[in-house]
C-alpha cells in the first residue's frame, strides 16, 4: 500500500469581519526541542524562519518537492450551466462571497489541491487535501497584505502543509494553524464552504460559476489517483495511531472553535438531519466519493451535507477523515 501511493504522488507530482491572523493556543517550540537543524529544508531552499516552530519538526514527513503539486494562480471561470463535461455527481468546492458562487471541481482540486482566487472582492484560498478529505477555504489576507499559497510537498497527520510565498510560513491545511516560520502561532480566517455535487450546485447557484481546468493537469482529469484510498485499512504516510472506537477511515462532519466535535457520516446519512449544540446537519444523496473508484464518477454515494446555525447561516466545517480528526483534536468527541 505505501510503495502504491508512492507512486501515485510522484505521478500527481509530475503532472501524467477582521481579516488579518488571529493567534491559537500553541506556544512557540525553541528550536533545540523542535529539531536540532532544519538544515535539510535550508538546502531544499526554504527561507522559513525556522528558529520559529509551534510543533516538533520530526512531525512533519517529506514527500515530494515543493510546488510539484503546483497551485493554481490565476484561475479562469465560465458560468456553471455551460458545463456538459463533468457528470452531474461529481463533487465540486461550493463556496459563496458577496454573491458570487463558484464551483470549484475535485477532479482538479485533486491535482492542484490550493486555487488562489479573488471572489466577491475578497482574496481566498481554496484548498483540497486528497488524503484527508479536507477542502477549507481561506482568507489570503496576512497582516493586510495578501499572499499566495503553494504546497510545500510536506505532510503532518496525512495532512497538506501549505505555505504562503511572503514569509515562506508553513500553515496546517487542515485547520489553519501556522506551524513554523515568523506567523508560528497564527491561525488563518476560513470562511464557511461546502461539498457538493455539481447537480446540486448548478440548481443552488443558476448563475454560478465553475473552475476551467489548468493545462498542466488536464490529461488527468476525471481520474481519481488514489483509487481504493478511503476504503484501505491504513492512511497514507500516517504515523499515529488510529482511534479505537471509531474506524479511522469513516468520514466525519468537523466543527472546530473552542468546543470541537463531529458527527460521522453513516450517523448523519441514516438521520438525514440532525441538531447538535445549536447547529442542524443535513444529508441528501447524490455525490459521488472523489476516493473510491479510479473514476470519480462512479465513486460510492456519500450524499451532499449542508450545516447551518439556528438562523439558518452556513456554518464553517470541514468533512475529514476520523484519522484525521482524532489526530489534530485527540479528545474530539464523534457522534455516532
Amino acid at each position: 500500500m505505501v510503495l502504491k501511493f508512492a507512486k501515485i504522488l510522484a505521478v500527481i507530482a509530475m503532472g501524467a469581519g477582521g481579516f488579518s491572523t488571529s493567534p491559537i493556543l500553541a506556544e512557540t517550540i525553541p528550536l533545540w526541542e523542535a529539531q536540532e537543524t532544519p538544515r535539510r529544508w535550508e538546502l531544499e531552499g526554504w527561507k522559513t524562519d525556522f528558529t520559529r516552530a509551534t510543533i516538533p519538526y520530526w512531525d512533519v514527513t517529506d514527500v515530494i518537492g515543493r510546488d510539484n503539486i503546483p497551485s493554481i494562480d490565476d484561475p479562469k471561470f465560465d458560468l456553471a450551466s455551460n458545463e456538459a463535461v463533468i457528470p452531474g455527481n461529481e463533487p465540486v468546492i461550493g463556496f459563496e462571497m458577496n454573491e458570487v458562487a463558484r464551483a470549484y471541481p475535485l477532479r482538479i482540486m485533486m491535482w492542484h489541491e490550493i486555487v488562489n482566487d479573488n471572489v466577491g472582492g475578497v482574496p481566498v484560498a481554496v484548498t483540497f487535501c486528497p488524503l484527508c478529505n479536507t477542502s477549507i477555504v481561506f482568507d489570503r489576507r496576512i497582516d493586510d497584505e495578501i499572499v499566495e499559497f503553494g504546497t510545500s510537498g510536506k505532510l503532518r497527520n496525512s495532512d497538506l502543509i501549505m505555505y504562503d510565498r511572503t514569509s515562506q510560513t508553513w500553515w496546517q491545511q487542515f485547520d489553519g494553524a501556522g506551524l513554523a516560520g515568523v506567523h508560528a502561532g497564527d491561525k488563518l480566517k476560513s470562511y464557511p464552504s461546502r461539498l457538493m455535487s455539481l447537480d446540486l450546485f448548478k440548481e443552488t447557484y443558476p448563475e454560478g460559476e465553475i473552475l476551467l481546468p489548468d493545462n498542466r493537469r488536464s490529461s488527468q482529469l476525471g481520474r481519481n489517483p488514489y483509487a481504493g484510498y478511503d476504503s484501505s485499512f491504513n492512511p497514507f504516510l500516517f504515523k499515529g495511531e488510529m482511534p479505537e472506537d471509531i474506524n479511522g477511515m469513516v468520514r466525519v462532519v468537523l466543527i472546530q472553535g473552542e468546543k470541537p466535535f463531529a458527527v460521522s457520516l453513516p450517523k448523519l446519512s441514516e438521520e438525514e438531519n440532525l441538531t447538535l449544540n445549536g447547529i442542524e446537519f443535513r444529508w441528501s444523496a447524490g455525490q459521488s466519493s472523489a476516493l473510491d473508484t479510479s473514476l470519480i464518477s462512479e465513486g460510492r454515494d456519500v450524499g451532499n451535507i449542508e450545516v447551518v446555525n439556528a438562523n439558518g447561516d452556513p456554518v464553517v466545517h470541514e468533512i475529514t477523515f476520523a484519522f484525521a480528526a482524532r489526530a489534530f483534536l485527540p479528545d474530539l468527541e464523534i457522534v455516532q
